[in-house]
C-alpha cells in the first residue's frame, strides 16, 4: 500500500481536467501577489512618491521666507479657517519691513485671536506674497505612507478581481465540458435515445 503526503494530490488523476490545474496554478500566483507582490509595490510607491515629496518640499523651503510682522487694522468678524494642524485663523492684513528698508503690506493668514498690533510670523514667497509654510517632514512622512497603502490596497483589489474573473471563467469551461460528456453518458444510463 501506498501512503502519499497528506492534502497532496497525485499528478495524473484522470478526475482532474485543465480547468482544475489552471484554478489552482491561478490560486498559486494569487498567494504570491497578495503576499509579496501588493507589499512591494505598495513600499516601492511609498519611496518614490517620498522622494518626490521632498523635493517639493525642498523647492518650497528655497522659495519662501518667514517674516515677523505686525498686524494692522481691525480684525474681520469673519469664521476662522482651519489650517494645517488643527489651528484656526483667519486673513488679516499684516505689516512688515522688507530687507531694502520699505514698509510692506498683505493680506495672510494669522491665528485666531490676534489682534491689532500683535505680532506674527508670516510666509511669503519672493514676490511678497503670503504663502502657506513650506512642506515639513511630518507631511512628507504621511503623505508616502497614504500613497503606499493607496496602492497596496489597490493592488490587492486588482489581484483578487482578476482571480475572481478567472475563477468564473473556469467555472464556466468546467460546466461546459460537464455537460459535453453528460450528453454522451447520459443515454448510456438511462438507456434513452439522443
Amino acid at each position: 500500500m501506498r501512503t502519499g503526503v497528506r492534502g497532496r494530490r497525485p499528478r495524473h488523476n484522470p478526475l482532474r481536467r485543465r480547468s482544475d490545474v489552471v484554478e489552482r496554478w491561478t490560486a498559486v500566483l494569487v498567494a504570491v501577489l497578495l503576499v509579496v507582490g501588493a507589499p512591494l509595490l505598495g513600499a516601492a510607491t511609498a519611496r518614490w512618491s517620498h522622494d518626490g515629496a521632498q523635493e517639493v518640499a525642498a523647492e518650497q523651503r528655497a522659495e519662501r521666507h518667514r517674516v515677523r510682522a505686525t498686524v494692522e487694522g481691525r480684525t474681520p468678524d469673519t469664521l476662522p479657517s482651519v489650517q494645517a494642524g488643527g489651528q484656526h485663523s483667519y486673513r488679516a492684513t499684516v505689516r512688515w519691513t522688507g530687507p531694502d528698508g520699505t514698509e510692506r503690506t498683505t493680506s495672510a493668514r494669522v491665528p485666531a485671536g490676534t489682534g491689532n498690533g500683535d505680532a506674527v510670523h508670516v510666509w511669503l514667497d519672493s514676490r511678497g506674497r503670503s504663502v502657506p509654510a513650506p512642506t515639513d517632514d511630518s507631511a512628507v512622512l504621511q503623505h508616502s505612507v497614504t500613497v503606499g497603502a493607496c496602492t497596496a490596497i489597490g493592488t490587492v483589489l486588482a489581484v483578487l478581481l482578476a482571480h475572481g474573473a478567472v475563477r468564473k471563467v473556469a467555472m464556466r469551461r468546467r460546466l461546459a465540458e460537464w455537460d459535453r460528456e453528460w450528453a454522451l453518458i447520459e443515454p448510456q444510463w438511462t438507456h434513452r435515445q439522443a
